[in-house]
């Protein structure tokens, strides 16, 4: 795999793409949105809007073959996120052309239960982590995860996420999370709460 670096605005749109197909069959997105040919179309543009709002805070990894993406917000900096826009629907054009009016009520209810669940302490954000299909299983979601992980535990600051995918979990676990309980809302698929405690720097694996 090819190494891991901050995302420039350079790679947005082959970002967005590669976003857009990891999550295009994860149960909570498919959840609100259901229709095909509406997610091969609109999709993209939302996840070219994650992509530029974590920019601004400077903390988007990839690799230099662009597969894959991690989306961080920092401690003390708001959330945002795809949970984010989701509050925003209504002014946000892309992503309410990609919901759709049923979409948009379901997704503010999911964003209400997650935010009066979020951890209120101070902590690193993982709002997005995705790899193209395609190229799963060479570690680049490992990769995008370390810089993060390893400032977090130099820093002595948590890490939390909210897990859209059952499969995902035993990932997040490999990498010190732990999940904290599951929310759902509006009949939505479950998510799983992960919080991940910093590490002694001496514990760290080599």
């Amino acid at each position: 795999m090819s190494r891991v670096r901050l995302a420039t605005t350079a790679d947005v749109a082959t970002l967005a793409d590669a976003l857009a197909e990891a999550f295009a069959s994860d149960p909570v997105w498919r959840w609100l949105v259901p229709d095909d040919r509406r997610w091969a179309r609109r999709a993209g543009a939302v996840f070219a809007y994650e992509v530029e709002a974590r920019l601004a805070q400077g903390h988007v990894y990839t690799s230099d073959d662009r597969a894959g993406a991690a989306l961080w917000t920092p401690p003390g900096r708001r959330r945002g996120g795809w949970r984010g826009w989701l509050a925003q629907v209504p002014a946000a054009p892309a992503a309410a052309a990609l919901v759709g009016r049923d979409g948009s009520r379901r997704g503010l209810a999911l964003q209400a239960e997650m935010k009066r669940l979020h951890p209120r302490q101070d902590h690193w954000y993982l709002a997005m982590l995705g790899t193209r299909p395609a190229d799963q299983g060479r570690g680049v979601g490992t990769a995008a995860l370390a810089p993060v992980l390893a400032r977090a535990d130099l820093d002595g600051v948590g890490a939390y996420l909210e897990s859209s995918n059952p499969d995902n979990e035993a990932f997040y676990g490999r990498h010190g999370f732990e999940t904290t309980g599951h929310l759902t809302a509006a009949g939505s698929p479950p998510l799983a709460l992960m919080w991940r405690a910093p590490r002694p720097v001496d514990d760290e694996p080599s």
